[in-house]
């Protein structure tokens, strides 16, 4: 019998720029400020899990479990490592579900970072594109300077001609995130204001990315620093925390699933892992997409975003572009999504990523985000966090707890 998992605490970093913040400050940071939130010491967690993607190639650090273990407190707990690509904080997440209900302990927390700019908050473009196509399938890369961008602009490019859709309606979804993104004082482009005029014209930082595909700059999301992490619980672990319930989100269902690596020869447009994956989370928490009012979904380019509604099952099959133009992810839609300004416009910290879907599902149902972003109503929060060319996925079903 699995026991309930609650959310007792959720906490990030401003997404952009850590600056010189080093990787073992990062991780120190990330588990004492969000024990911070509830007023509790790291020792009185039993296990955890830390999510990251680039710590080798950018980073030049390994085995992370051992900086958590250097907070104090932490020493000689049950900690890993995972990586899942752009799915290792909802990997992390599940790692420590996991661990939980092995019954290693009753009190867990995710930590998710990625840091991809320097001490001066610079990037190498060529390097952390080369990097990233390292979460490909090596027969795909050859011919593409920019592995993930290419591989999202042909899956662009199939979603138009298949569905019958536009650039400019793909466009609009990165339109209504930069708009809620200037709400969130979280997000990466909080200052930056887009028209859909701006984001359909070639110019300036907006140009194709690839030369004969419809992907263009403001389709695409960040490259980003920052931190997440959250604190999972039993009912005992709140009781240990001195937490109520009611205070609390639960984790009522979860999935996790996985596509092969290799783009070409599969459905992409139909990704049959995320939807096995999402279709467990309803399952295990015993309800459906029409129950869903909130969500955050893993819009790595605005094509995404339109995928993501779909394997939610908020807009039928082809209609997911459509979804977002009607209005229908406003903040004050039958189902708010990326509130938090997606990937797109609050920011993609790789490892981070999944924990802040999460984090901020939670947020919408305690009603804890800014008003202009809060959601009349809500009820059921659905997230979809991904890894590579649509492979791994890690889907998760929120609702407040009773």
């Amino acid at each position: 019998m699995n026991k309930p998992i609650f959310i007792a605490a959720y906490h990030q970093s401003k997404f952009g720029k850590l600056m010189g913040l080093t990787i073992p400050e990062i991780i120190r940071n990330a588990v004492i400020e969000t024990c911070s939130v509830i007023k509790t010491e790291p020792a009185r967690i039993d296990v955890g899990s830390i999510g990251a993607a680039c710590n080798f190639s950018l980073n030049e650090q390994g085995l992370l479990a051992g900086l958590m273990a250097m907070v104090p407190g932490m020493q000689g707990k049950p900690i890993e490592t995972v990586e899942n690509a752009c799915a290792s904080g909802g990997q992390a997440i599940i790692s420590v579900i996991q661990k939980l209900q092995l019954g290693f302990g009753e009190i867990g927390i995710a930590v998710g970072y990625e840091k991809m700019r320097d001490n001066e908050g610079k990037m190498d473009g060529k390097l952390i594109g080369k990097v990233l196509g390292y979460f490909s399938h090596p027969d795909e890369r050859p011919g593409k300077v920019f592995v993930f961008p290419h591989l999202f602009a042909e899956v662009m490019a199939e979603y138009i001609k298949q569905h019958r859709t536009s650039e400019r309606e793909l466009a609009q979804i990165a339109v209504a995130e930069y708009a809620n993104a200037r709400s969130n004082p979280y997000a990466q482009m909080q200052n930056v204001e887009l028209s859909l005029d701006q984001a359909m014209s070639i110019g300036g930082v907006n140009r194709y990315i690839v030369e004969g595909l419809p992907l263009k700059t403001y389709d695409c999301s960040q490259i980003t620093d920052g931190y997440a992490a959250i604190i999972l619980a039993t009912g005992d672990g709140l009781m240990k925390l001195g937490i109520p319930k009611h205070a609390c989100v639960e984790i009522a269902g979860y999935g996790q699933a996985t596509d092969p690596l290799q783009k070409s020869g599969r459905d992409v447009l139909r990704p049959a892992g995320a939807f096995a994956a999402m279709n467990r989370a309803y399952e295990m928490a015993k309800v459906s997409p029409k129950d869903v009012n909130i969500a955050e979904v893993h819009d790595c380019f605005t094509v995404m975003g339109a995928i993501g509604t779909e394997v939610i099952g908020k807009a039928e099959y082809g209609r997911g572009a459509q979804y977002w133009v009607e209005g229908k992810a406003r903040p004050d839609g039958p189902c708010a999504i990326n509130t938090s300004g997606g990937l797109i416009a609050k920011g993609h910290p790789i490892g981070a990523t999944g924990v802040a879907m999460v984090g901020w599902c939670a947020w919408q149902l305690l009603g804890k985000v800014p008003p202009a972003l809060q959601a009349p109503n809500p009820k059921i929060a659905a997230t979809f966090n991904i890894g590579g060319p649509i492979c791994a996925s890690v889907c998760t079903v929120l609702k407040c707890a009773s």
